[in-house]
């Protein structure tokens, strides 16, 4: 992309620019760079809303009926990506969705690992009782996050050190 092109969001929404060096930055930032393959021309690329957003729009490849009281269906987003090593990909429901009609996604978030490359797809619920729901070829179904992840290795011990919350789990705070 020649020098000062805006990328990867909807027209009039500059997120990531790229200078005469070929240096993406976002805000000052550098921004990562995915590979993206995409497996259907006539949808477009994942963006940012808005400037400062976190997730990305995934769209749906194609239409589905989501039976009231828990109907689901996987559905494929049309695109695959390579994130990189030290990464890992984040599928979350769209707000919007969940409050207006019940629509959530299942396994949230959903997993991508920086090994995996065949299509992004998002498993879809409704929660509503009584009214279905249905997904059309376009629509905005999830929004996808792409974190930096540490590797972890466990070191065994006999006893953990102590801590303020201690032993505290569900509903240890109150209300």
């Amino acid at each position: 992309m020649p020098g000062g092109q805006v990328r990867g969001g909807p027209v009039g929404v500059a997120r990531a620019v790229e200078d005469e060096s070929g240096e993406v930055t976002d805000g000052g930032n550098a921004a990562l760079r995915v590979p993206l393959r995409r497996l259907d021309p006539d949808l477009p690329l994942p963006s940012y809303a808005r400037p400062g957003d976190a997730g990305m729009d995934l769209r749906a490849r194609c239409g589905a009926v989501l039976a009231p009281g828990g109907g689901r269906a996987l559905v494929p987003t049309g695109l695959a990506v390579a994130i990189p090593e030290g990464y890992a990909g984040f599928v979350q429901p769209r707000s919007g969705l969940a409050l207006r009609h019940g629509v959530t996604c299942l396994n949230t978030p959903g997993l991508i690992d920086a090994g995996y490359r065949d299509e992004l797809c998002v498993l879809l619920v409704n929660t509503d009782r009584a009214v279905p729901y249905e997904v059309h070829r376009g629509d905005r179904i999830a929004q996808l996050v792409v974190q930096q992840v540490a590797c972890v290795v466990f070191d065994e011990v006999t006893e953990l050190s102590e801590s303020e919350r201690g032993m505290g789990g569900f509903g240890s705070t109150g209300r």
